[in-house]
């Protein structure tokens, strides 16, 4: 069974509620020596952390568990829309985060992907556009053959522009569109993700994902005619 580290602790009554209600085992801890301490023989699956309580204690976790294991723990920051400027010179050390408050079927789908284990596949569904393919059953992304390392939003908003290329989409089309109704973010989270959709892209394919000026984004192709 796979262990979810959760910091800090206690957590969120909301936070609790959904990791239970959505199966997982999860410990809850105060520091970077507790999460030593209480980890399990087969090392942590994956850590929630959130941001809003203590920052500064929460950045320093998340540096501790990067420092520690660089790539087996994802980490999965919980963070109010008002913080969300922290997290442009700090990628390196999350993987994926949320917006609270949050959905709990959007955190527990966040979570099913940060944690998934790749496995031999089947049958698979398609979306391919140029060198990009989109695996809808494993949530796969590869472009050329090198796989991109998506969270799960970054996957789901690529794969809605993907399949409409060549239509121009604003920032509050593409929240209803692939956040829901229901999110609680702003604009801004749009742009978040487009950037660091750009940069996993790599330089001279960034340009698929286009910014038609004054209004919003268009999936379109590359500079160099992918």
């Amino acid at each position: 069974m796979e262990y979810l580290v959760v910091f800090p602790d206690p957590p969120s009554a909301d936070l609790a509620r959904t990791l239970d209600l959505s199966g997982y085992r999860w410990k809850a801890v105060s520091s970077p020596d507790e999460a030593i301490e209480h980890e399990p023989g087969g090392g942590w699956a994956g850590a929630v952390v959130t941001v809003e309580q203590n920052a500064e204690s929460a950045w320093a976790f998340c540096r501790s568990l990067r420092r520690r294991d660089a790539s087996s723990c994802r980490i999965l920051l919980l963070i109010s829309g008002a913080e969300l400027g922290q997290l442009e010179l700090r990628d390196d050390i999350f993987d994926d985060f949320c917006l609270t408050p949050f959905h709990p079927r959007e955190l527990e789908a966040r979570l099913r992907h940060l944690t998934y284990s790749e496995g031999p596949v089947t049958r698979a569904d398609m979306v391919e556009y140029g060198g990009l393919s989109l695996n809808l059953e494993t949530y796969q992304a590869t472009f050329e053959g090198r796989a991109l390392d998506l969270t799960y939003m970054e996957y789901e908003l690529l794969k809605f522009l993907a399949q409409n290329p060549g239509k121009v989409f604003t920032r509050e089309i593409l929240l209803s569109r692939v956040w829901g109704y229901e999110y609680y973010g702003g604009a801004r989270t749009v742009d978040v993700h487009i950037r660091r959709l750009r940069a996993k892209l790599g330089e001279e394919h960034a340009n698929l994902i286009q910014t038609v000026r004054s209004v919003g984004y268009r999936f379109g192709q590359s500079r160099w005619g992918v």
